[in-house]
């Protein structure tokens, strides 16, 4: 018989004392480091073990997020009609299988950038999956007063991640080695499938009678459901936006603070580092500012305050004014997360559950999809702008992002209503 998860259903709980968030929190924090620890060992053993070109590492990244543009809508539809604990944990363990057999593959002198490609990718397609599941569990597990507090927790794990992870990476880069550096990865997603597996189910109530609707009937019930709520729109139209401008931003950033700051790489990590730290302070006290703001006033203030402080990140100059760009970088990683937080929760508390996969799988599609165009962006306008004209434009076009928020009816709520 399918099985649900089973969700602590007292209001004011603290979520410290919730056993299935525990364990989902506890997994999804061991598997973001592995995440951040790849994705560093990935390029690096891409550069310095098959020699490949930057245009061959390049692809890489093209292959670790085409797979949201392919594949998003369907994995809604699978995650809706499936066990998402299950598929979360088939997931997690396919990536692990593929990750931990790039060491085999090296050992055995077989390791080549075709295979390297073909794990990025099929490890792509799994944590596409993954995710749209992953993001429709938490209202199974918490109730609804708790979504805030519950994806604040989450979001801090992956900013302590951004922190931690890269750190973690080239110290065991440099003791074993960046093909061994992959059974780390793999492990960590072993833990989160034993930390899932440990999740307490429920017997799941007998679905509604009737056939089950073609794909892509499907496909267009996610996508109609978010047409018909205003506020779903316009927070469609501020992720996408920012998504765009925030790549092409990312594109040019290193080459800025190499070319135009004279920084040295170990600044250059400390910089994106610092910037990690804001989401983390930010994630640690979303929950307070969501409720000394309100739950749907602090998504347009989120997105609209902090917008002066990305100039800082244009602005910077050579030696200590290479500190302008962290306190830039420090704003928007704060910024993003309160944002995120809010969003986020406000779409698994109005979004029935049984559409909830598809929903989260048409913000993945249309979110993620405009990445590689906003990356585009950004190298062509360095190319004919320079470098920080360019960085200028894209951090204007980030804090315009916040105008699909602040023209909305967002500005006339302070709270949403309980549900």
């Amino acid at each position: 018989m399918p099985q649900q998860l089973t969700q602590d259903r007292t209001t004011g709980t603290s979520l410290w004392r919730s056993r299935n968030f525990l364990l989902l929190w506890s997994g999804q924090t061991v598997s973001e480091v592995g995440t951040r620890i790849s994705g560093v060992a990935v390029p690096l053993l891409a550069a310095d073990v098959l020699d490949a070109t930057v245009f061959q590492i390049s692809l890489l990244t093209v292959l670790a997020w085409l797979p949201y543009l392919i594949f998003s809508l369907p994995a809604g539809v699978l995650a809706d009609r499936v066990d998402q604990r299950r598929l979360m944990i088939g997931c997690d363990l396919g990536r692990a299988v593929l990750l931990t057999s790039v060491p085999v593959v090296a050992l055995a002198g077989h390791l080549n950038l075709a295979f390297l490609y073909a794990v990025v990718g099929l490890s792509g397609v799994l944590t596409v999956a993954f995710t749209v599941a992953y993001r429709s569990t938490l209202p199974r597990l918490v109730p609804a007063d708790r979504l805030v507090d519950g994806n604040a927790k989450l979001v801090t794990s992956q900013q302590g991640a951004e922190l931690a992870g890269p750190t973690v990476s080239g110290v065991l880069i440099g003791l074993v080695g960046a093909a061994r550096t992959f059974v780390t990865t793999g492990l960590a997603f072993v833990v989160s499938a034993v930390t899932l597996l440990l999740i307490r189910t429920a017997p799941e109530s007998a679905p509604a009678a009737g056939g089950r609707v073609t794909l892509r009937a499907a496909l267009g019930e996610g996508l109609g459901f978010i047409r018909r709520e205003p506020i779903l729109v316009k927070l469609l139209g501020t992720t996408s936006a920012a998504n765009f401008f925030v790549m092409a931003a990312s594109s040019i950033e290193v080459p800025f603070l190499r070319r135009e700051l004279h920084a040295a790489p170990v600044v250059v990590g400390l910089v994106f580092s610092a910037g990690a730290v804001g989401g983390v302070v930010a994630g640690a006290l979303a929950a307070r500012v969501a409720r000394r703001l309100g739950t749907a006033r602090v998504i347009w203030v989120a997105m609209a305050a902090p917008g002066p402080l990305y100039l800082l990140i244009p602005l910077a100059r050579p030696g200590w004014g290479v500190l302008l760009f962290a306190a830039g970088y420090a704003a928007f990683s704060a910024n993003t997360v309160l944002f995120n937080v809010a969003a986020v929760s406000y779409r698994q508390r109005v979004t029935p559950a049984g559409l909830l996969g598809r929903v989260n799988a048409a913000f993945l599609w249309i979110c993620y999809g405009v990445i590689p165009l906003g990356a585009l962006l950004g190298g062509a306008l360095a190319s004919h702008l320079g470098l920080r004209t360019a960085l200028l434009v894209c951090v204007l076009g980030m804090w315009s992002a916040a105008l699909f928020v602040v023209c909305s009816p967002l500005r006339r709520m302070r709270d949403f209503a309980a549900g």
